[in-house]
This record gives structure tokens, C-alpha cells and sequence, in this order.
């Protein structure tokens, strides 16, 4: 039920560029002008490649510029019935391959099961799947562990690594552990969870404090170097650690999976974390969802929610299984938990929701008590562009704070501003994802926008003109909260459908909140949008299948 990829001036550009360079007659070269075009456009849709007739594969056979040599690559490949851009497909063909060679088991620690139970305490004769999960990552050197929210995924990885410490600890060895994610966002909130769940563990201090482990971002712990699609660590130069653990797996996309397990050191351990049914990638492909589909016996599940309960849970299952129905009645008939918003009292529900926080900076509250109470609610727009997009929804909201006196629109820059940095910034310890909020800085009486630091200890505050690229974040798109929760979210969909609504969007606005969801919609786009699923074509899970 995907709707077809438009053609942009960036396809039209690259079939063009092929269209000239091809040996094709001349009254073939339109119609392979026209094929290129397409593939373009189904690769900015996230799609790896395009199913192609006979007449197609003759078509780009014909065209000079299709590799017979994988030494001396072309611009494109067929396969199969699959046509590729090459670099595509050398991502695509280089990970099945990578990902074969980490399958095999390692041995059996002694000991493990003693280690198993003193970290896992079964309570009923249901099944232990943190403790499977565990026992799996442990003598595998490549595992999953995918599970929807509060099924407990951060702790049983800090209880993973506890147990490895401890096995590594009796053979006198050292192990280097890395942690990462996609985004700066999705790092800072990973580290606040494993510093929750480092609480609870029954292990001796010297093992937690060895757990005391930064997150940081999948570019970062690369070495991305600017500007360019290439990395410090590769297969060349792979990276120092014995075990590089990835959280939030679904939002990497084909080539940073390839680039990553391409810089992995032989015989190290390789464990990705995630929600296989929230959104893809931004980029191309289904990487998360294909792995789990093809390595069931790699992959496990954490099946128990023990802090997603109630009827957000009972909504996300039913919108999981694309019931529009059955999903529609539950937000109208639900009042607890969940519950419809009339488009006509958006501005003045949304402006409440945001006046206590910035009571808090008239009250000349502490950061962090400004900063939590900001926090407790969040707009999650499913568009960026168009009325109900995140530029819109945001407008509305200034502007009525404005004219309410609730805030002085002095400017770009006021007090109570809240801003999301969107592009990474490294040597300020900025990243896509991180949320500040502008004030008064009480010693200078001049704008600063603070920001939170991921343990909670601590503050920094930026200059406005210091700030990498950013925008106003009263609303955020759904894509960008992936990583996050809100104790409240307010989800807004267009009026009219749209290509980017699915249930994978849905699904992920509604994770998003922890203790109460509010959709504002109307039945026929919401029930379009859960009809609708993210289908990508590649050929990922076909040769991890056929290989295994």
C-alpha cells in the first residue's frame, strides 16, 4: 500500500548523468533514463534497490554501465531480478557477508548458569527471556535482543555485561566495552538507564564502576571525519573493543550497519538492542527488521513490559496489529490513559500544557526543575511541512504565548525558548536530538541556552550564536523522538494522508508516551495510516536466509 516515490530534481539529475554516459540507441536511452530516475527516487524512500522485468534487465545490460567485474565496479548491478545502484548493493552483499561470519557460537562459560541465576531470579514458570536473552548474548558472538518499551532491554544488557566482567574477572583478563547509539539523544537517555539499572545489581562495586560506561554515538565511536561518507576505524584500522553494544539497532540504516560491523576486531561481541516494530531507518533499508526475520536463532524477544502497562499498551498492541477499528474505539472510549483531541481546541489545550514549565523560570526555578517540568509533555508531529507539521505547530504556539504575554517575542532569541540541536557537534558535546531550553543566565543577565547533562549532575550553557544548527522544539516530528519518552505526548496527524504516515509511525508516537497518550485526528487518516506498512526492497534478508 506504499504510494510511489516522486521523482526529484536529484533523480532527474543522476538519470541524466547515466542517460549520457550510457552505449544505448537513441530511442532506448529515454527508457533507461526513465528506469534510472525510478531507482533514485525508490532509494531516497529507503529502499536498497528496484524489481526489474526481463525487458528492464536487458535494458540495463545494454547500457554499458552495468558491472560484470565486481573488481572494477560500474554504477550499477543486477541481480536476480534486482537492480542496484553498486555502492548499494557492495553494502548490501558486504554485511550478509560480515554478519555470516559472526554467527558461529562461542563455548560454553563454566560457571554460567550459577551466574545466570544469581543475576536472573525467576518468580513464576513463565519463561525468563531477559535470562534467555542473556545466556544467548553470552555465548554467541553475534545476539539481539528486541522488545517494545519497559520490556527491560538496558537491564538485562548492564546484567550481560556484569556477568561477562565477572567470567573475564576469574581469567584475570581485561575487556574493553563500548556502547553507542544512533543519535546523541538516544546516548544521553541509554546512559541514564544503565545508571538506574547499575542500582539494582547484586555484583561487587569494582564491577559496577567498571560498567560505568559512557554512551556514545555510532559516528563518534567510528571517528567520522567531516564532510566525508568514510571512517577512521574500518577493516583496516578496526576498533580497540571486545564487545560493542548498539541500542536503539532500527534507526541505523544499510551502510552505517556495514561501515560499524565492518570495524569490528576478530572475536569480539556484537549485541544490538532495539524495538523491531518501530520505524526504519531514514536512510535506506530495513536493516533491524531483516536481521531479526532472517537469525530468529540469534534474535530474542523480551516479551514481558514491566513498566508499559494499561491502555497505552493495550492501544500500541492493537495498532501493532493494524485493527483500526478495534484502535479507533479504544481512543474514543478511553479516558484515562488515552484519549482524542478536537483539532478546534488544539492551541488552547497545548498552551497549558506548556505553561507550567515556564512558570517554573518566572518562579527563577533550577534548571533541572525547569528542564523535568518542560519534559513531563511533548508535541510529535507526524509531518514537518504543512498545516499540522512541526513548523506550523510550533508558529501556533509562540504566537499565542505572545499574544497571551506568556512569553516575549523579542526577537529569534527569548526566555522560556526551547530549542533541539540538529546537527552534531562534537568538540561542544552537542548532538542531533539534545534539547535545551534559552534563559537568563543569573550571573551575566544575557540569553543562554542550558542544557541538562545526561547524568542529571550537572549543566552547560551555550551562547545563542554558538549553537550548531537547531530550531524551536515545542513540536517535534516523530521520527525525532525516536530514543525518547515524555511522561505525556500529544501525537498530531495531517488532515490530509500523506506518504510518510504508517503504522510504524503511529506505533512509535505512541511508545513515546509513558503515562498518557492524546491523538488528535480524524478516523479516516488515522485508520489510512494503519493500514499503511513500511515495505522496503532489498535483498538483505534473502541472503542471510540462503546463507544460514
Amino acid at each position: 500500500m506504499n504510494n510511489p516515490p516522486q521523482i526529484s530534481r536529484l533523480d532527474s539529475a543522476s538519470s541524466k548523468f547515466l542517460f549520457q554516459h550510457s552505449m544505448l540507441e537513441k530511442d532506448k536511452k529515454k527508457e533507461f533514463q526513465c528506469l534510472i530516475s525510478k531507482l533514485s527516487s525508490h532509494l531516497a524512500q529507503g529502499h536498497n534497490c528496484i524489481y526489474i522485468n526481463q525487458a528492464e534487465q536487458f535494458l540495463a545490460q545494454s547500457s554499458g554501465l552495468v558491472t560484470k567485474n565486481h573488481s572494477n565496479p560500474l554504477p550499477l548491478i543486477v541481480e536476480n531480478d534486482r537492480l542496484y545502484f553498486f555502492r548499494y548493493w557492495f553494502y548490501e552483499n558486504r554485511l550478509a557477508n560480515q554478519i555470516k561470519e559472526l554467527l558461529s557460537p562461542i563455548s560454553t562459560e563454566t560457571g554460567l548458569s550459577t551466574l545466570l541465576n544469581s543475576y536472573f531470579t525467576q518468580y513464576s514458570d513463565e519463561i525468563d527471556w531477559q535470562k534467555y536473552a542473556a545466556k544467548k548474548a553470552i555465548t554467541h558472538s553475534f545476539s539481539i535482543i528486541t522488545g517494545g518499551p519497559g520490556t527491560g532491554k538496558t537491564t538485562t544488557i548492564v546484567k550481560i555485561l556484569a556477568i561477562l566482567l565477572e567470567i573475564a574477572e576469574t581469567k584475570e583478563l581485561s575487556l574493553l566495552i563500548a556502547i553507542a547509539a544512533p543519535t546523541g539523544k538516544a546516548a544521553k537517555r541509554l546512559q541514564e538507564s544503565i545508571n538506574l539499572s547499575k542500582k539494582t545489581l547484586t555484583c561487587s562495586e569494582a564491577i559496577k564502576k567498571r560498567i560505568a560506561i559512557t554512551p556514545t554515538t555510532v559516528h563518534r565511536l567510528l571517528g567520522s571525519n567531516h564532510l566525508t561518507p568514510y571512517f577512521k576505524h574500518n577493516a583496516k584500522h578496526p576498533l580497540i573493543y571486545d564487545i560493542i553494544i548498539v541500542d536503539e539497532a532500527s534507526m541505523i540504516d544499510l551502510a552505517l550497519m556495514s561501515k560499524l560491523v565492518d570495524s569490528l576486531k576478530p572475536k569480539s561481541k556484537f549485541i544490538l538492542l532495539g524495538d523491531k516494530d518501530q520505524l526504519a531507518s531514514v536512510e535506506s533499508g530495513t536493516v533491524l527488521s531483516d536481521l531479526t526475520n532472517a537469525l530468529p536463532e540469534h534474535t530474542v524477544e523480551l516479551k514481558k513490559s514491566f513498566r508499559f502497562q494499561g491502555e497505552i499498551k493495550e492501544f500500541s498492541n492493537v495498532v501493532n496489529s493494524q485493527l483500526p477499528k478495534i484502535a479507533w474505539n479504544i481512543l474514543k472510549n478511553s479516558h484515562h490513559q488515552i484519549s482524542l483531541l478536537d483539532e478546534k481546541n488544539q492551541t488552547n489545550f497545548v498552551v497549558e500544557q506548556y505553561i507550567p514549565y515556564l512558570e517554573q523560570i518566572k518562579k527563577n526555578s533550577e534548571f533541572k526543575k525547569i528542564f523535568s517540568t518542560f519534559n513531563q509533555f511533548q508535541i510529535l508531529c507526524a509531518t514537518r511541512h504543512g498545516e499540522n507539521g512541526v513548523i506550523d505547530i510550533n508558529n501556533k504556539i509562540e504566537k499565542r504565548l505572545a499574544r497571551q504575554n506568556i512569553i516575549r517575542l523579542t526577537g529569534q532569541w527569548y526566555i522560556g525558548r526551547p530549542i533541539m540541536v540538529t546537527q552534531n557537534k562534537p568538540e561542544m558535546q552537542l548532538y542531533n536530538g539534545d534539547i535545551g531550553i534559552c534563559l537568563q543566565d543569573k550571573h551575566t543577565s544575557t540569553l543562554a541556552i542550558f542544557f541538562p547533562h545526561p547524568d542529571g549532575s550537572s549543566t552547560k550553557k551555550i551562547l545563542p550564536h554558538r549553537l550548531p544548527a537547531h530550531e524551536t522544539v515545542f513540536a517535534m516530528s516523530i521520527h525525532k523522538s525516536q530514543g525518547s519518552e515524555f511522561d505525556h505526548c500529544l501525537c498530531i496527524l495531517p488532515n490530509t494522508m500523506s506518504p510518510i504516515l504508517s503504522k510504524e509511525l503511529i506505533y512509535t508516537a505512541i511508545t513515546r508516551a509513558k503515562t498518557k497518550l492524546i491523538i488528535q485526528s480524524t478516523y479516516s487518516i488515522f485508520s489510512q495510516a494503519l493500514q499503511k506498512k513500511i515495505v522496503r526492497t532489498g535483498g538483505l534478508f534473502e541472503k542471510l536466509k540462503n546463507e544460514n
